[in-house]
């Protein structure tokens, strides 16, 4: 797994336009919740800027040197307890209509990475840690989802008070509106300055909060590696270094973010002072003691004024952060998938297992191939085993077999049709695997062996369980093939061995791919793993990545393979007569050199 990458160096501020365009196509999708939650939210908005309207008016009675009559007063009360609570219900819906949308952003951002996972080629995970891309299915996607909700809220609500009280501002005095409306510029300016500068740092602190969940996952999986080997203290610097990164980053992030709330409540609060100097000296000047009801409605509005523009720019940080996620989903899903092939509808009628490799050339990169001119037959039922060392291209072939990477050229063929003409998962569905690194998902036993085959009777299921030398084991564990398979479950790496085994003879695929895995097992189960790979090799095309040479002497060919080229061909037997690499190889596994004939 590649390394977290902790460079600076590629993340300026990105595409923020084009992120926000796509972000709205989305959202588009939900219009109709969407357009629901933005009328209350205007509705919302209105009633409470009205609200200090009617408030002036009644103060205004209640200043009238004619007196006021009480019913008036109260007439006014009411309408001004009736509009916030409609404006509170109205908010209320709006708030459960946007965490609707914002639900179903998230939840539909999250299939379409989990369908895109599935579409993408191999050497998108040779190139990506799988921290970085659990990230993006995961923090940025809440990120997105978390953030979009209080965004589209905040941001309607927020233009129609700053539009709305000054209209309703100027019908009571146009001086202190003006004054009012100096902070408009100002507290434009500071989002505006603020929300350039600091794009780059909410992209670098995604980034490195992905960097760091690489990071965790790649160690934490490997934990007992880490002490044996006492890396623990280099492991910690490692991470240190990273968390610092994230650290500097959102620190930076949430600094400039954070100027933009205090900036715009300072310039609030002076045009408040204005308010009350200007409307008071208006007052005396004109000993109108009845515009004081103006000056306190102004202050109302003046507070009331503050908050959107307060809460724009927090928003915008907000914003900033959303795009900066964004932009790392939307990317993923433009990553390059592998063509699609649902024209390919070629098969063959009756497998017989024969497979052909015509003069084929691979290499993972452009400039590093790694398999030259590569030519063999493997006949119906035969059993081809693929030595190597580290590095000679053994598990390239498997996976060009499996057609997880293309071939540059040449061919290879199945009973004569070329596996290019045939749809990927018609091609992997004719093999069965048994890998070394076993995987069992969590679900009872017998949900993991019906993995391949779901319609596997439960007559079948225990049939494969005897052949694979399993059975026994599954019954003696509580609930039998019921038992719960968990990370918390302990069975050994044998036991996780014989029953992908047991998997593979329940898929009854007409060709094998075995990873022999009994390097890391006791003798006994060794034993038992082989006769059982030997029972579900019987009668079918079997490739074998050997790595004991022990278990293969029984094979019909053995390929040795160095530096992407067959170097030796044969039986057990005529490749030790031979006395070149494979004898070597053989010799070396056994201490003072005792073959075992």
């Amino acid at each position: 797994m590649n390394g977290p990458n902790v460079s600076f160096s590629n993340h300026k501020a990105k595409d923020f336009k084009g992120t926000l365009k796509i972000l709205f196509k989305r959202l588009w999708q939900y219009k109709f919740s969407l357009i629901i939650a933005l009328i209350f939210a205007v509705f919302a908005a209105v009633l409470n800027v009205l609200g200090p309207r009617f408030l002036n008016q009644m103060m205004n009675l209640l200043f009238d040197k004619n007196g006021y009559q009480i019913s008036e007063v109260t007439k006014f009360g009411i309408i001004i307890l009736s509009m916030y609570i409609v404006a509170g219900i109205l908010g209320y819906f709006q708030g459960f209509l946007m965490s609707k949308v914002s639900v179903g952003i998230s939840k539909k951002l999250r299939t379409d990475i989990s369908i895109k996972i599935n579409k993408l080629p191999l050497k998108y995970f040779d190139k990506n840690s799988y921290g970085d891309v659990l990230s993006r299915v995961t923090n940025d996607v809440d990120t997105v989802g978390t953030t979009l909700e209080r965004i589209m809220s905040t941001l309607v609500t927020s233009f129609v008070t700053i539009i709305g009280i000054p209209i309703a501002m100027f019908t009571i005095s146009w001086q202190l509106t003006l004054i009012s409306l100096l902070q408009i510029p100002l507290a434009l300016l500071v989002v505006f300055l603020v929300v350039k500068f600091n794009q780059k740092y909410f992209v670098r602190q995604q980034k490195f909060l992905g960097d760091i969940n690489g990071y965790v996952e790649e160690h934490y999986s490997a934990h007992t590696v880490i002490k044996a080997f006492n890396g623990e203290e280099k492991s910690q610097k490692e991470f240190d270094a990273i968390n610092n990164k994230l650290r500097s980053s959102s620190m930076k992030a949430q600094f400039f973010s954070g100027l933009m709330h205090p900036i715009v409540n300072f310039t609030s609060n002076v045009i408040y002072a204005l308010i009350c100097l200007v409307g008071a000296s208006i007052a005396i000047n004109t000993n109108n003691m009845a515009f004081l009801a103006t000056i306190i409605t102004f202050m109302t509005y003046s507070k009331l004024f503050n908050q959107p523009l307060s809460q724009i720019g927090s928003v915008m940080g907000t914003l900033q952060s959303t795009i900066a996620a964004a932009e790392r989903v939307f990317e993923f899903l433009k990553e390059e998938e592998q063509p699609d092939e649902s024209n390919k509808s070629l098969t063959i009628k009756d497998v017989k297992g024969k497979v052909e490799f015509k003069h084929v050339n691979f290499g993972y990169d452009k400039d590093k191939q790694i398999i030259y001119d590569f030519n063999f037959t493997a006949n119906p039922g035969e059993k081809i085993a693929i030595v190597g060392q580290t590095g000679a291209g053994k598990t390239t072939i498997v996976n060009l077999l499996m057609r997880f990477y293309e071939i540059d050229s040449g061919d290879i063929l199945i009973d004569g049709i070329s596996t290019k003409d045939m749809n990927k998962s018609y091609v992997r569905s004719l093999f069965g695997m048994v890998l070394q690194d076993t995987w069992l998902f969590e679900g009872t036993i017998k949900e993991n062996l019906r993995f391949g085959r779901p319609n596997a009777t439960d007559e079948e299921i225990v049939e494969a369980c005897k052949l694979a030398n399993v059975d026994h084991f599954i019954r003696t564990e509580p609930n039998g093939y019921d038992m719960l398979l968990s990370e918390e479950t302990s069975i050994s790496q044998g036991q996780k061995q014989l029953l992908t085994i047991a998997r593979a003879m329940i898929q009854n695929a007409p060709l094998l791919i075995l990873d022999e895995a009994t390097s890391s097992v006791d003798t006994r189960t060794e034993i038992l793993i082989q006769t059982a790979m030997d029972r579900l090799t019987k009668g079918r095309t079997s490739f074998v990545i050997a790595h004991r040479l022990s278990t293969i002497k029984n094979a019909d060919k053995i390929i040795v393979m160095k530096d992407g080229n067959i170097v030796e061909i044969g039986n057990h037997n005529e490749l030790l007569e031979k006395g070149g690499i494979y004898k070597d190889l053989y010799t070396s596994q056994f201490e003072n050199g005792n073959i075992e004939e």
